[in-house]
Parts: C-alpha cells; structure tokens; sequence
C-alpha cells in the first residue's frame, strides 16, 4: 500500500480516468438519443470534461516537477498521465468527427460501439482504483486482461462495420466520414488498452 505523501499520484490517476468515463457516458448518451442539431453543445460538454482533464493532469504534472522522490519513475508517472489524458481526449474527437462530417443519422454500430467504450473506460477506471495496491493486488492482473479483450472486441467491431461500410453502402461521401468515425470509436478502445500497457509494464520495473 503507497504511504500517504505517495497516495496524492495513485488519487490523480484515479481521478483522469473518473474523467475519461464521463467522457465515454456522454458519448453513449449522445449516441443512444442522436440529433445532429445539437451537437456543438453536446461538443461544449464534452470540451468541459476534456478541459477538467486537462486541469487534472496539468495539477499532477506540477507536483512531479517539484517532487524530491516520487513512488514511480518520472518517466513512468510522466507516461501513464499522458495515456490516461489521450483517452478522454480521443473519446472527445469521436464526438467531433461526427460534427465536422455533419453525420445526420447514427448507425446501430455506433451505439454498440459507445457501449463497448464504456466499458474500457470503467474497467480502466478499476484498474486505476487497484494500481495503488500492485505490489501485493490479486485483482490488477486480472483487470489487465479484461481491458486487452474489451480491446480485442473493439478491433472485432471495426474490422465488421468497415466491411459493412463498403459492401452494404453506396454513397461515397457516407462511407468517409463512417470510415473517419470507427477509426476514432476503434482508437478509443486502443488508448484504454495503451494505459493498461504501461501499468503492466510499471508492475514489471518494480517486481
């Protein structure tokens, strides 16, 4: 267990991914209840969680600077911030290709998809919850492999609805921005994967 001038990165990383579930939460809302005419304030919401994130890890980032000897590498604390930070910033571009590419109708895909982010981003979130305990947690390796299959059926959803994309619809224009779209929903998915990367790869640095 991090002694308690240790627990102040440990909370910090717990609380970017409390950011990056929000973030996915919204999308999902916004998904599951799709009106296109409401997008850019829906973008504005999600611009405040990004910003907040932005905040979070800036606050962290500062504390790092000024630390004589802190529980992790720099490197190490420095990286998975960062990572953490691209979930929640990712999910946010989600939301803007729909915007710039003026997506009028949501496909059933994009729910699913939303969905499955949900659940990369809370399973994250437990994994950031355990992270203070992985000298002795014997959950955290658990946690690991579940976010590297919800990744897996993320990979499994794109390579399905980019398939479906050229074989089932006609019209150019819609398959670019849709092709643009599961690009950014499938990058979701792989930045929850990245973050749970450097934590197995931090358990190893400091067996």
């Amino acid at each position: 267990m991090a002694n308690n001038r240790d627990m102040f990165y440990y909370d910090a990383f717990v609380k970017q991914s409390e950011y990056s579930c929000r973030a996915a939460q919204l999308l999902q809302e916004v998904f599951e209840s799709y009106d296109e005419k409401t997008l850019s304030v829906r973008i504005e919401q999600m611009h405040k969680i990004e910003h907040d994130a932005d905040v979070s890890k800036h606050e962290l980032m500062d504390k790092l600077a000024h630390e004589f000897l802190p529980p992790l590498d720099r490197e190490d604390i420095n990286l998975l911030a960062n990572e953490i930070d691209n979930v929640t910033d990712t999910i946010e571009d989600v939301l803007r290709c729909f915007y710039m590419y003026n997506i009028v109708d949501i496909y059933p895909s994009a729910v699913e998809f939303s969905k499955l982010i949900v659940k990369c981003c809370d399973m994250l979130l437990q994994t950031m919850k355990e992270f203070r305990n992985f000298k002795k947690s014997k959950l955290l390796n658990g946690l690991i492999i579940e976010i590297n299959r919800l990744e897996e059926e993320g990979d499994r959803l794109y390579t399905a609805y980019i398939r479906q994309l050229f074989t089932e619809k006609s019209d150019p224009y819609s398959v670019m921005a849709w092709k643009e779209a599961y690009k950014y929903l499938e990058l979701s998915c792989d930045t929850c994967e990245h973050v749970a990367d450097i934590i197995e790869s931090v358990i190893m640095k400091n067996s």
